[in-house]
């Protein structure tokens, strides 16, 4: 896999300045936002993890910092799905000005409470939504909006994580896009068994080739 570009960007969302990771391999048509849970980083072992198979899938990645260093260290502003949201819809329309991406299709990834606010956000985007994976999501946070989203969504669940998995019953059936709720044998909330997280991986890489194709007239 050849990568076209890869660095690190700088973007404006109301009022704050976030990082972000920025990886386009060649020949890419679709671009994954990456929304990472509370506590966590665009460093998450984790995400980068998916992110490399991403790239080995022709998909271009950027991880990205939704929350500054010192709303980080507040419990209440991990937990602000709405602020969460809009910072996302801003990063989107990064996406969509910024001329190495602005050709690709957008699509979320999200983890634990990003899940909820790549649900939100991909209803008031910059542009069309693709498609959406959740991993170890939480898709309830977003429920008055569950019914709104129209981008296929993948909502990924550890089969140990019992009360995550049933959170995810309940926002699966209120769901109303093309969708499926897959259930990994094993896993925990952060699927750190063996093979789990590569298994979340695959599944994702699958699901984004599945719909992030540009739009033919």
């Amino acid at each position: 896999m050849t990568k076209e570009l890869e660095g690190l960007v700088h973007i404006d969302a109301l009022g704050a300045r976030l990082e972000g990771s920025l990886t386009i391999p060649k020949h890419a048509e679709g671009i994954v936002l990456f929304a990472h849970g509370s506590g966590s980083s665009r460093k998450s072992p984790r995400n980068n993890f998916v992110a490399e198979i991403l790239h080995a899938s022709c998909l271009a990645t950027l991880l990205i910092d939704l929350l500054t260093r010192d709303e980080d260290r507040s419990y209440e502003t991990r937990f602000d799905i709405d602020l969460l949201s809009d910072r996302l819809v801003s990063a989107t329309r990064w996406l969509a000005e910024e001329d190495s991406t602005k050709g690709l299709v957008v699509g979320y990834f999200g983890a634990s409470t990003g899940a909820a606010a790549a649900l939100q956000a991909s209803i008031s985007a910059a542009v069309p939504i693709g498609a959406i994976v959740s991993r170890g999501g939480r898709p309830d946070l977003a429920e008055p909006c569950l019914s709104k989203v129209k981008a296929p969504t993948l909502l990924v669940v550890g089969a140990k994580d019992e009360i995550v998995l049933g959170l995810n019953k309940k926002a699966y059936a209120m769901l109303n896009a093309p969708k499926d709720l897959v259930v990994v044998p094993g896993a925990t909330h952060l699927f750190e068994e063996q093979g789990t997280l590569e298994a979340v991986a695959d599944l994702a890489a699958s699901w984004f080739k599945k719909y992030l194709h540009p739009v033919t007239v």
